[in-house]
């Protein structure tokens, strides 16, 4: 999942950073509102969740999210809030938030948070991805073909994820490095193709068609069964 940290406290976005990159989610961090406005555009495909401080350098974290729901996306927004502020809670529903968490907050609380928000959340892809007789569910990121469960490392989630979210379309190694890294991640390294050895080998199975197929001088692309 891609999730955007609107967060000037650097402390506390690298805490969120490290934690989410930690379970397999890539995270983009804004400062302030202006950093964050190009990633909250319509049809831009970048955010699948937001966490958004309030007291921004630059504006109000409230501004920014009402601009959001009058512009028709729906990407959950976790408001961020100080201790005992109960009227930037409030505001912050009014203002189209999905859901808020208290500073300070165990990171755990956090991730149950998200996991409901997402639950909750009416996104046109569901709970569900399914390519063919492959299906991952998005919120216990398990994977299952043909009736038979697939174990991913957090790494290996993120990429089927954007494999099963594009099928049929080649994807770039710089694609899935810049969709599924860090942004400062060594452009020159075979992580790519190491990740996605790691992720064919997991979803091959004896009398079934490979899923992931290399396409010479282009990169990768998940193809449906029979294609």
């Amino acid at each position: 999942m891609r999730v955007l940290i609107v967060e000037d406290d650097r402390g506390i976005a690298s805490f969120l950073e490290k934690g989410l990159h930690a379970e397999g989610h890539t995270v983009t961090l804004a400062g302030g509102v202006a950093a964050a406005r190009p990633w909250l555009e319509p049809g831009q495909d970048g955010v699948d969740l937001v966490l958004l401080d309030l007291r921004l350098p630059d504006g109000h974290g409230e501004d920014l999210l009402r601009g959001v729901r009058a512009r028709g996306l729906d990407i959950p927004v976790i408001v961020l809030t100080a201790k005992g502020e109960v009227h930037e809670k409030v505001a912050g529903l009014d203002a189209g938030a999905n859901d808020y968490i208290t500073k300070p907050f165990a990171f755990e609380e956090l991730l149950a948070r998200i996991r409901a928000v997402i639950r909750a959340n009416s996104q046109p892809s569901g709970a569900e991805l399914v390519v063919g007789d492959l299906r991952l569910d998005l919120l216990t990121k398990v994977a299952h073909r043909a009736g038979r469960r697939i174990e991913l490392a957090p790494r290996e989630w993120t990429i089927l994820e954007l494999f099963m979210r594009n099928p049929d379309q080649v994807l770039s190694r710089t694609q899935i490095l810049n969709r599924c890294w860090d942004y400062s991640f060594d452009p020159g390294s075979n992580v790519v193709d190491v990740y996605v050895g790691y992720l064919r080998r997991k979803l091959n199975a004896p009398g079934l068609p490979p899923l992931i197929q290399t396409i010479r001088g282009a990169g990768y692309r998940l193809v449906r069964p029979g294609d």
